[in-house]
């Protein structure tokens, strides 16, 4: 996703400090790490000489309060942390950095922002579009993200009412009123939805015994995506706790695990862009409903317009990066200087000891950096004589100079507040729900760096770098913001030095389950889709539409036609891209989407497609198109989606 560039880009507004509440949370957790800090400037790199002072030590300077968070941690991996600290601070004293203005938002602000970016702006502005979308989404709310988009509209309510400004802003209980024809259904699914979540936080659901898998003491690394996180944290907060499994140190974080799906497991990236849309405003309001349940307040930052370079490769908004390098390759979704920097540390060899904590040499960093700058698109950039070391050090500052933070300046203070939720698990799910947040450009390049992350861990014994080591190095580059550490003391910095360190070792090791879409995120999606297909079918005013409806009947007595096939035992699969019309495949219990693929292959063996480029999609029904996970159980999916095509197409990786 991209936005037009003028000569301005975007920083922090709307500073409200967390520092206080992150110190809090550091000092609960018993084995987390470093990180917070940022100055920007030349691209000046300084190799550390020594050990660095933690802050307020041997300066004159009050000590810092220590607390237990700080007790744990390997004397050695803090002293890297603030090596790093050091190096980032001396790269951006040669040039003095223009002060960020920070302003407070006006009351009421974040909540109008808020319900605007949940699609929901019709509940304040009655001039808004999309009216009868708002109403179908509000339909497929549970009860905690309900509350929260009450809580929002109550607030947005009294601000004005403050201001003796006239408003339209509805009753809450008006927005939530059930008709007639739809209360006893819902009340009957929140009923089931109930009691089904109290079963499955206690790791009883799905058919599932204290002996059975998944149940018992097993529960406590189980991640549950099909109730919605919000609903577990309420039913944790009213006593229904499971206890959690202490946090060990180094790289023995508990082992969580998601449940077999039948369906299938949802990927960023396997959804239509249509779907996607819906996918992140119900994740905005479910990501709300969690902190709002927990009893923790975020504070959203405000963008506000600065100049920023409009061209180049360091210092340039994602965005505009990524639209130049889109018209040199198109498809590409993770800046090319930073693949290249990647791949290019990569085949110098992971085995090197101390890769990405070790800095390269300060003048050749600097000079490599601007031979880059204009050498890099003409393909005349010398890579053979490019350092490893030097490389790495590339690529942090590469990180430190994006104009606004890869984690984005609304999130930003969301990111750090995760620590304070109450249990590691909960931890994880608000980090899923913040992933998907994201703007594509930023998701998609921080997913680079956390799988380029994995591969040096996986050579820990050679290169000494352990989970917490690089954890440790990247905190400092990856959470900084303009305007943000110059708010901060260095006795606050310290202690924030845990909590940020600890997210960004969540973020590695946890990453195949951070890119996943829960499966309620995803039944709320195919609800969605349904309503709006009645709602559809009962408007018979408009003739483009009664014309439609028929060619739906036409299609729904082709689709009988398929489905009594697929309950005479077969499904047909179609390949429009590869030339053939269709297939018709056997329908089993244990058919996978694998077989089906398997199956076409053997059947065009004249095509030259790697198995690993074709994907089976799931196409109409409820869903606008989804590419399913190999291990998908075609007939557990079908019941699901009855009116499902199913189309074999090749993927862009």
């Amino acid at each position: 996703m991209s936005r037009p560039q003028d000569d301005q880009g975007v920083v922090l507004t709307a500073y409200t400090s967390n520092t206080e509440a992150v110190l809090t949370a550091g000092c609960r957790e018993q084995t987390e790490f470093p990180g917070v800090s940022r100055k920007t400037g030349q691209y000046n790199v300084q190799r550390s000489k020594g050990p660095v002072a933690a802050p307020g030590s041997g300066s004159g300077k009050a000590p810092y309060q220590r607390c237990s968070s700080q007790d744990s941690l390997d004397e050695q991996v803090m002293v890297d942390y603030f090596k790093e600290v050091e190096i980032i601070q001396r790269s951006g004293d040669a040039e003095t950095q223009e002060d960020v203005q920070l302003k407070v938002a006006d009351e009421g602000e974040q909540e109008e922002a808020w319900l605007m970016e949940a699609g929901l702006a019709t509940l304040f502005d009655e001039s808004a579009s999309g009216g009868e979308d708002s109403i179908v989404l509000l339909s497929t709310l549970t009860r905690t993200q309900a509350a929260a988009v009450e809580r929002r509209v109550e607030t947005l309510k009294q601000t004005l009412r403050k201001r003796n400004k006239p408003y339209s802003v509805p009753d809450v209980r008006e927005i939530f009123k059930p008709s007639p024809d739809s209360q006893s259904k819902d009340e009957a699914e929140s009923t089931e939805r109930s009691g089904s979540s109290k079963l499955e936080v206690e790791g009883l659901g799905n058919g599932a015994g204290p002996d059975a898998p998944g149940g018992g003491a097993d529960a406590e690394t189980d991640i549950n995506l099909e109730v919605s996180f919000s609903e577990q944290a309420l039913i944790y907060k009213e006593g229904l706790k499971v206890t959690q499994p202490q946090s060990e140190a180094d790289d023995r974080l508990p082992d969580f695990r998601v449940s077999q799906d039948k369906t299938g497991q949802t990927k960023v990236g396997d959804l239509s862009a249509e779907d996607m849309k819906k996918v992140r405003r119900l994740v905005l309001i479910e990501m709300s409903a969690l902190f709002d349940t927990c009893g923790i307040e975020v504070k959203a930052h405000k963008a506000l317009r600065v100049k920023v370079r409009e061209s180049g490769l360091f210092g340039v908004p994602l965005s505009t990066l990524l639209d130049q390098d889109q018209r040199r390759m198109p498809g590409a979704k993770v800046p090319l200087i930073l693949q290249r920097l990647i791949s290019h540390i990569e085949e110098q060899g992971l085995d090197t000891e101390g890769v990405l904590r070790i800095p390269g040499a300060a003048t050749r960093v600097k000079a490599v950096c601007h031979e880059l700058e204009h050498k890099f698109y003409e393909g005349m950039f010398p890579w053979e004589s490019l350092k490893q070391h030097d490389a790495a050090s590339l690529l942090k500052l590469f990180i430190r100079e994006l104009p606004y933070p890869l984690l984005t300046v609304e999130y930003f203070n969301a990111f750090i507040s995760v620590l304070k939720l109450p249990t590691k698990k909960q931890q994880l799910q608000a980090l899923n729900l913040l992933v998907l947040l994201l703007p594509e450009p930023n998701r998609d390049t921080l997913k680079a760096l956390m799988e380029f992350f994995q591969r040096v861990i996986d050579r820990k014994d050679r290169n000494k770098m352990t989970l917490n080591n690089v954890a440790v190095v990247m905190a400092p580059n990856i959470f900084m913001c303009k305007g943000f550490r110059s708010k901060i003391s260095e006795q606050q910095e310290f202690a924030m030095a845990a909590g940020t360190a600890n997210i960004v070792r969540l973020l590695i090791r946890y990453q195949n389950l951070l890119w996943t879409i829960p499966k309620f995120i995803l039944n709320q999606v195919r609800k969605h889709n349904m309503e709006n297909q009645r709602k559809m079918n009962r408007d018979r005013a408009v003739k483009k539409l009664l014309k439609k409806m028929a060619y739906d009947r036409e299609r729904a007595s082709d689709k009988q036609e398929k489905n009594t096939e697929a309950d005479g035992g077969f499904i047909r699969v179609q390949a429009p891209q590869f030339s053939m019309v269709s297939m018709a495949v056997q329908l089993t219990e244990d058919l996978k989407a694998s077989d089906v693929l398997t199956r076409f292959l053997s059947q065009e063996r004249s095509l030259s497609v790697k198995r690993e480029d074709l994907c089976l999609y799931e196409m109409g029904g409820n869903i606008k198109e989804r590419c399913l996970d190999e291990e998908t159980y075609i007939k557990a999916l079908l019941e699901l989606n009855p009116s499902a095509e199913w189309v074999i197409k090749s993927v862009q990786h």
